[in-house]
């Protein structure tokens, strides 16, 4: 019986020490688009190691073929557009990318405002 109770504790305890992603940042993109490229030149290869990409992990959606799990509050124009999603609904939107400067503060300030999320300082790939 006490080996059970270490084991429940071990598997709660790794439970708990995993990331529980609420949101997520969706990129919708495609095939052509400049723009696009140059956030995957830009941004993509950081992202992931930044508090915002730890916060919002990043899933990438075509333009042409958005999931049936994704409920977005409008149609969705132009590409890039990130979405700021929460249990595959749309809380916020940016439309385009305005560059490394802006991208990122925009961001942050979108996360902050819509969802759970702390900006930390210098964590972002900005700063």
């Amino acid at each position: 019986m006490r080996h059970i109770r270490q084991l429940v504790a071990a598997a709660a305890a790794v439970c708990l020490s995993l990331p529980v992603w609420a949101a997520e940042l969706v990129m919708v993109e495609q095939p052509g688009c400049e723009w696009c490229a140059r956030w995957n030149e830009e941004i993509a290869p950081v992202y992931p190691k930044t508090s915002e990409g730890g916060f919002a992990p990043l899933r990438r959606v075509d333009l042409r073929a958005l999931p049936d799990d994704l409920q977005v509050a409008r149609r969705v124009m132009f590409t890039p557009t990130f979405l700021i999603v929460d249990g595959g609904r749309e809380l916020a939107r940016l439309e385009g990318y305005p560059g490394e400067d802006f991208f990122w503060p925009l961001l942050a300030d979108l996360l902050t405002a819509h969802t759970g999320f702390v900006e930390s300082t210098n964590t972002h790939g900005g700063s």
